[in-house]
């Protein structure tokens, strides 16, 4: 069939597995234009979460980056009569192809990350093909979780303590609004941290742990974003940000709780992007396209492919990883600069729907949103029918 884009809300409930492709492709040739060098102490990789953002680069990059087996968990959705499958679907089933033509172990579980089943499933499968991990990714981005007893958690976006009113970004109009974020009742902050918060991680530690199947020294990562004072409210003081905290303590708590396995573990903070996660939050889109304007004209911008190709190629395979004095690793260092974050807020204040191309760069902020789902690359001609 002929598939076009097709956006409700903040998402494209389309995508193109031929673009799909080329999202991948683009991703594998940046890292290996580096010409990265193998890394030691990563070389059987587990990426929870792998299959879309700043999950499938990190799976790119331990791949095509230090030459690693990799093993991917994604939640993904075939296609079904004339609805495609999820881009993660064929974003996984592109990366299995250009490893297989690598020479590099690919393979992938579909399924809920957050069960004991796929947690088990996953342990056989290491032990059956390669016997440990020396490396476990956390790129979790999900809206619920499902627990032992049946409970379902939903995770909400709101601030915490009172509501929060600023502007926003109307994505189907492009224009200027204000919007108002209710604040969070103390369950949904707990469910919030149920669902995004490190509890899971740490499960699937101490599962692999206890399986014999996560290596001496291995190193763990999970993803975090702290943002500016103008995102803060909605996001480092919501209720996200109340569960990223809690990412962090899970952090702290690993190494101490494995500290005789030598397992290192990290919260990578990232920079701001667009991904599927973060197309959903209020106030986040604007501050996005004014960032990604900004950036780019100072010669800083780094898309999901090159943050994890400059962690992966350059932070991690330092004998001492560089981390502040939390103990986070800083990838947001070229957002946070005081530059770069000055020219937000002076253009923050001063944009409204009539000047927002001269402050924001909306066009890009699509670009990388179609890009997502496999749109928009000018080399696929999406006029053909295509398997889906």
């Amino acid at each position: 069939m002929i598939v076009e884009p097709k956006v409700k809300g903040f998402i494209c409930i389309t995508a193109h597995p031929e673009g799909c492709r080329e999202h991948v492709r683009r991703q594998m040739e940046y890292v290996k234009s580096k010409k990265p060098k193998a890394c030691a102490r990563a070389k059987k990789v587990l990426v929870i979460g792998a299959s879309t953002g700043y999950g499938l680069a990190s799976r790119i990059c331990a791949a095509f980056g230090y030459g690693a087996a990799t093993l991917g968990i994604s939640f993904e959705k075939e296609a079904s009569g004339k609805r495609t499958a999820t881009p993660g679907y064929y974003n996984t089933k592109a990366l299995e192809q250009y490893a297989k033509e690598a020479g590099l172990y690919a393979a992938s579980i579909n399924g809920d990350a957050f069960s004991d089943a796929v947690k088990a499933e996953t342990i056989e499968k290491i032990r059956a093909d390669f016997g440990q991990v020396d490396m476990v990714v956390y790129s979790l981005a999900a809206p619920r979780r499902t627990d032992r007893d049946g409970t379902v958690y939903t995770s909400v976006l709101k601030t915490t303590g009172s509501d929060y009113t600023n502007k926003t970004l109307d994505l189907q109009k492009n224009e200027i609004a204000q919007v108002t974020i209710p604040a969070a009742n103390k369950e949904e902050e707990l469910a919030t941290v149920k669902v995004m918060g490190g509890q899971d991680w740490a499960e699937w530690i101490r599962q692999l742990a206890a399986a014999g199947v996560l290596a001496e020294n291995a190193v763990t990562l999970a993803y975090s974003y702290i943002g500016p004072e103008i995102t803060h409210p909605i996001y480092f003081n919501g209720t996200i940000g109340a569960a990223k905290k809690d990412v962090e303590r899970t952090a702290k708590q690993l190494r101490e709780e494995f500290s005789a396995l030598g397992l290192k573990a990290y919260v990578s903070v990232n920079k701001g992007l667009v991904t599927q996660a973060s197309s959903a939050i209020p106030i986040v889109p604007l501050y996005m396209c004014m960032l990604y304007k900004v950036m780019k004209e100072k010669g800083l911008h780094e898309g999901c492919i090159e943050q994890m190709a400059r962690l992966f190629l350059e932070r991690l395979v330092q004998d001492e990883v560089l981390v502040d004095d939390e103990g986070r690793i800083r990838m947001d260092d070229y957002e946070m600069r005081e530059d770069v974050q000055e020219a937000v807020k002076a253009a923050w204040d001063a944009v409204t729907t009539e000047n927002l191309a001269q402050y924001a760069d909306i066009d890009g902020y699509f670009e990388d949103f179609y890009h997502m789902f496999g749109f928009r690359y000018e080399n696929v001609d999406y006029t053909k029918d295509v398997e889906i």
